[in-house]
C-alpha cells in the first residue's frame, strides 16, 4: 500500500517483542519510532503490514501499552488486522513536541502509511480523534469512540458524517454520563451504542472481553469496504 504523502523515516526500533500465543497465533507486538517534531513518536505494532488497520489512541491516564496488556493489540493481528497504538505526545516514551491536539493526526497519520484505518479513541484522545474527522472524514474508515472528550460539542455541531462509528460508554462512567453515547451516536448516520454494563470510565478495561468482541465485530465490516490512504 503507497502513501501519496511522503513518509517520514521509520524507524524500526526492537525494543519490545512480545512472544505470540500458539493457541491463537497471534502476531509479535514491537515497539517502533517515527521521527516527528525533532522528537520520535514510539508506537506498539502488530499484525500483517498490508491488512486493514486499527489505530489505537489512548487516554490521558494510559498509553500505548495498555493496549498491548490488555491483548488488544495481539487479538487484532490475530485477525489479520494492522494494529498501531500511538504514544501520544508527552506520554508514554514519546516526549512533547510542538503540535496540538487538533492538528496532531492530521500531520501524522499520512506518514503512518496505514492507509484509512479506524481510529479508536478514548476519553482524553477525543481533543485528537474529533479535528481530524471535521477536516479529513475521508480518511477514516471507522470510528470508535470510548466516552471521548469533546463528545458533546461534536454532537452539537450537527454534522452527519458518513464514517460508520461505533459508541462506547460505561455504564458506570462518572467523568462523562453515559446519556452523551446516543447524542454522539447520533451524529454519524451509521452508528451503533454499547453500553458496557457495570464498566467504569475506561470500559474497555473493565469488560475486556466485550469490548474486544464488538471491536472485532465493527471492524470487520469497515475492512471490507475501505480503500485509498490519506492524501
Amino acid at each position: 500500500m503507497k502513501n501519496p504523502v511522503p513518509a517520514a523515516p521509520l524507524y524500526l526500533i526492537l525494543l519490545l517483542a512480545v512472544t505470540p500465543s500458539p493457541a491463537r497465533g497471534a502476531e509479535g507486538v514491537t515497539l517502533e519510532g517515527l521521527e516527528y517534531g525533532g522528537e520520535i513518536l514510539y508506537m506498539r505494532t502488530a499484525g500483517p503490514v498490508d491488512g486493514p488497520s486499527v489505530l489505537l489512541l489512548h487516554g490521558a491516564k494510559y498509553d500505548s501499552g495498555t493496549w498491548e496488556k490488555l491483548g488488544t493489540l495481539q487479538k487484532l493481528a490475530a485477525a489479520g488486522y494492522r494494529a498501531v497504538a500511538l504514544d501520544l505526545p508527552g506520554y508514554g516514551r514519546s516526549r512533547r513536541v510542538r503540535s496540538r491536539p487538533d492538528s496532531f493526526l492530521v500531520d501524522v497519520l499520512p506518514k503512518l502509511d496505514i492507509g484509512r484505518p479506524i481510529v479508536v479513541a478514548p476519553s482524553m484522545s477525543g481533543s485528537f480523534s474529533f479535528p481530524l474527522l471535521v477536516e479529513h472524514p475521508d480518511w477514516v474508515a471507522g470510528f470508535v469512540p470510548v466516552a471521548p472528550v469533546g463528545a458533546l460539542d461534536y454532537a452539537k455541531s450537527n454534522r452527519k458524517v458518513s464514517i460508520p462509528a461505533l459508541v462506547i460508554w460505561g455504564e458506570k462512567d462518572r467523568l462523562f454520563p453515559p446519556l452523551q453515547a446516543q447524542e454522539l451516536a447520533d451524529s454519524f448516520r451509521d452508528s451503533k451504542v454499547l453500553i458496557l454494563p457495570g464498566a467504569s470510565h475506561a470500559a474497555y478495561l473493565d469488560q475486556p472481553a466485550a469490548f474486544h468482541a464488538a471491536l472485532l465485530e465493527f471492524a470487520a465490516g469497515p475492512a471490507s469496504a475501505r480503500s485509498g490512504d490519506p492524501d
